[in-house]
C-alpha cells in the first residue's frame, strides 16, 4: 500500500512540474501581443447616485502579433465589462467598456479580469470609486454646474 501511495505521489509531482514548464515557455514568446494600458486602475472617483456608470479601459497592443481578448469578467454582477470582438492589431488601440451599477450607495472596490492571448494572458484591473447618497449627489452636481458656467 505504501509503494502504491509513493508511486502515485511521484506521478502527480511529475505531472504538475511538466504543466508549469509548458506555461513558462508560452510566456517567452517574443512575438506575443502585449497590453499597454493607459491606466492600471479604473477609478470612478465620487459619482452621483443613479448616474451614468459607463467607463472605458483604454489600451494599446505594443506586441508583434494580433491581440485576441477571449473573455472579460467582472468580479460581481454590478460590474459588467464588454470586450472588443475583433482582434487588436499590433500598434492599434482598443477599449473595454465597463458599466458599474450606480444604484448602490457607498464606496466600492471590484475587479475586471481580462483573458487573452497576450504575453500576460490574464490581467486583473481594479475598479474603485464611491457612489454618493442623494444629498451629496445634489451637491456634487451643483459644483459641476458652477465649474462649467465659469
Amino acid at each position: 500500500m505504501k509503494k502504491f501511495a509513493l508511486i502515485l505521489c511521484i506521478g502527480f509531482l511529475g505531472f504538475t512540474m511538466n504543466a508549469q514548464e509548458q506555461a513558462t515557455s508560452k510566456k517567452n514568446d517574443e512575438k506575443a501581443p502585449i497590453f499597454k494600458f493607459e491606466t492600471e486602475v479604473l477609478n470612478y472617483g465620487e459619482i452621483a447616485h443613479n448616474s451614468d456608470g459607463v467607463r472605458v479601459i483604454k489600451f494599446t497592443n505594443v506586441g508583434k502579433s494580433p491581440l485576441i481578448i477571449t473573455n472579460v469578467k467582472g468580479s460581481c454582477g454590478c460590474t459588467v465589462p464588454t470586450r472588443p470582438k475583433e482582434p487588436i492589431m499590433p500598434g492599434a488601440q482598443g477599449e473595454i467598456q465597463v458599466k458599474y451599477a450606480t444604484n448602490r450607495i457607498g464606496p466600492f472596490s471590484k475587479t475586471v479580469t481580462i483573458t487573452s492571448n497576450a504575453k500576460r494572458s490574464t490581467v486583473v484591473i481594479p475598479v474603485k470609486g464611491k457612489v454618493l447618497n442623494e444629498k451629496d449627489s445634489a451637491t456634487l452636481l451643483q459644483k459641476k454646474k458652477t465649474v462649467v458656467s465659469q
